[in-house]
């Protein structure tokens, strides 16, 4: 028998705050409050994020593999692009006008705010999986189309809003941009992986996953003890953002999140695909994005954007969202 709901949010808390994953988030946190010297090298950072994308694509590809394009993941797919064009332009509006920035400034930090952490997504999918719960593989093909479209709609704001970012002496050729948002290394390996293992199937599992799927968590716990590292970081610099962007990115997690529900909930997921879908809306991208920004925006600020992307929603996410993603879920299901 299910417990009440206050009871089950509370019990799904402390379940999320005591798993591993999230202990060394909070270890790389305490380290850098602590002073200690503890840096990740560079090219193992960027190997464990290539091994953690490509095993969430082949993973999605695989359960692709079981269900085939039916009507609702062709529907699902549609709703993750149409996630990616309605979030920048919400979070457009708010910094824009409700918070007074500039169209650059707003344009980038809304394009953050349009894509998505994988990183948080993997966390969310773990806790599933510890909890017992399935969700659909597909909603990883939503999390794919979720990146270019942001970046595309970023761009088309900030170029509708201030002439400086349509002056060619500014930034790179067009090509370029569009090249980076569709070509960079997250997108290339999330989909890359999210094919092969919808062309292989459980073959895939069979060769593969005792690299890919065993050693999943491990990699996972040391990716997020970086990522505590630089949430720590960029937490110091808060001060920077202002009171505004600071609610602005404790509270558009929440916007995009309710827009993720109503969106799974109307494709009939499951509780499991609920939450995915959840934060698909409510994270924010602090990889593939920035990337794509410095080229595309390089008058708009960098530090507000990463600031806000990875030293507050990424923590609040990650610490608070999923376990009250999932709790709404379970009530709405």
């Amino acid at each position: 028998a299910r417990n009440d709901p206050v009871t089950e949010f509370f019990q799904h808390s402390l379940s999320n705050l005591l798993s591993p994953m999230i202990l060394f988030f909070a270890l790389g946190w305490i380290a850098v409050l602590a002073k200690a010297r503890m840096e990740l090298p560079e090219g193992m950072v960027l190997a464990m994020s290539y091994y953690l994308m490509a095993a969430i694509g082949l993973k999605g590809g695989i359960e692709l593999a079981h269900e085939g394009w039916t009507v609702t993941v062709v529907l699902a797919c549609l709703a993750g692009v149409l996630l990616g064009i309605l979030l920048p332009i919400i979070a457009f509006a708010i910094l824009r006008w409700g918070g007074g920035f500039s169209a650059l400034d707003a344009a980038a930090i809304a394009a953050h705010y349009g894509s998505v952490s994988a990183v948080t997504f993997l966390t969310a999918a773990t806790f599933l999986t510890r909890e017992g719960y399935s969700y659909e593989g597909y909603t990883i093909a939503m999390m794919a189309l979720m990146e270019s479209p942001a970046i595309a709609v970023g761009l088309l704001l900030a170029r509708l809003s201030d002439r400086r970012a349509t002056q060619a002496e500014d930034g790179p050729p067009l090509r370029e941009i569009v090249r980076e948002a569709l070509l960079n290394g997250s997108v290339i390996l999330l989909v890359g992986g999210l094919v092969i293992g919808a062309l292989t199937g459980e073959k895939a599992g069979e060769t593969v996953g005792p690299f890919f799927f065993t050693l999943f968590q491990g990699v996972l716990c040391l990716f997020l003890l970086n990522m505590g590292i630089e949430a720590a970081r960029r937490f110091a610099d808060f001060r920077e953002v202002g009171a505004f962007l600071t609610g602005f990115g404790l509270t558009m997690p929440l916007i995009g999140a309710a827009c993720g529900l109503l969106s799974g909930r109307l494709l009939g997921f499951s509780e499991g695909g609920l939450l995915l879908v959840a934060i698909l809306g409510a994270s924010a991208s602090y990889i593939a994005v920035p990337a794509a920004m410095r080229l595309a925006l390089p008058q708009a600020n960098p530090a507000y954007s990463m600031t806000l992307a990875l030293g507050i929603t990424f923590p609040f996410n990650v610490i608070v969202g999923i376990p009250l993603y999932f709790w709404i879920a379970r009530l709405i299901h």
